[in-house]
């Protein structure tokens, strides 16, 4: 690369938006020398030697993890200018993107007008992150601690919308937001996603919410979504995970609630009811059905006294 260039770099699979990132990258001569670079993996990126004027481009439909789990990991190693792209109707993306650490969002198809505007916004490299968060699952806090920390107090506000307070899980509204996602890349990719809804009957206090959350964190890996959709119950996404999977990692939280002997608001012990639904399933076409499926199968659960119920 001839001196003073400056890099594009974009992870996607997408041939439509490779095309007008290459169209794109076009139109900005003139402007500096930039090149597109061939499409790379979050990985590559990482083992590579990346310039902090390059600019880094995610495609929120990318396959091989979350999107915004790819801004935190990059956003910790490289000081690159780093734009998540999206749907032009994704409303959460833009402010979900920026605390996770990318500088912001562009909408497909990409031109080079809305690029290079992206670029002039975002004049100077991103921050890097602080080390201690460059490590693997065993350094992972809960949710709200997490996301403090990786953008600062300007985070506030938003982690506040999306965090219930009493278990540090995120909340029914973030669940909402996720489901939709989630649902839309397992479909477009073709990639198994499992729903789990979990709970018990009757009240419990913080302290027994807050040792049930750190139950759930350990028995799940980092992609995964958990959050508490009511007062007594809690709705997982699990990328990537089929309903045997998930079914382990429903016996795993039932067995380690039993160790640690939990009880309710009145003495008797946490009976989790858990309920299980998948996706790719011949009866499942719309989020909705996902969701509903895993809900029926819950309650199911709970009538069976604290069962696992699969939703076959």
């Amino acid at each position: 690369m001839a001196e003073g260039t400056k890099s594009i770099r974009i992870v996607t699979s997408d041939e439509a938006l490779l095309a007008s990132a290459r169209a794109a990258a076009a139109g900005l001569a003139g402007d500096d020398d930039w090149t597109l670079a061939e499409p790379q993996s979050v990985e590559d990126i990482l083992n590579s030697t990346v310039s902090p004027g390059d600019v880094i481009l995610l495609d929120a439909w990318q396959k091989a993890e979350n999107v915004y789990e790819s801004c935190r990991r990059l956003t910790g190693r490289t000081k690159c200018r780093t734009f998540v792209i999206t749907d032009a109707d994704n409303k959460l993306a833009e402010a979900i993107a920026t605390f996770c650490g990318a500088t912001g969002t562009l909408t497909r198809p990409l031109s080079a007008d809305t690029l290079r505007a992206a670029i002039e916004r975002a004049s100077g490299p991103q921050a890097e992150l602080p080390r201690e968060h460059r490590g693997g699952a065993e350094e992972r806090d809960l949710p709200e601690r997490l996301l403090r920390d990786l953008v600062g107090d300007r985070s506030e506000k938003l982690v506040d919308v999306m965090i219930d307070p009493e278990t540090g899980l995120f909340n029914y509204d973030y669940l909402t937001f996720k489901l939709d996602e989630e649902f839309k890349r397992a479909r477009r990719f073709e990639h198994a996603l499992a729903c789990v809804m979990l709970g018990f009957e009757g009240q419990a206090d913080d302290d027994t919410l807050g040792q049930l959350s750190s139950i759930f964190l350990n028995a799940s890996r980092d992609t995964d979504v958990l959050g508490r959709f009511d007062q007594s119950s809690f709705l997982f996404f699990l990328p990537n995970t089929g309903p045997d999977g998930a079914e382990v990692m429903a016996k795993r939280i039932r067995e380690a609630a039993e160790e640690a002997a939990l009880r309710d608001l009145v003495g008797d012990p946490l009976e989790i009811a858990v309920g299980i639904s998948y996706f790719p399933h011949p009866g499942i076409e719309h989020r909705e059905e996902l969701f509903q499926r895993a809900r029926d199968a819950f309650h199911s659960g709970q009538r069976d006294g604290g069962a696992v119920v699969r939703a076959d």
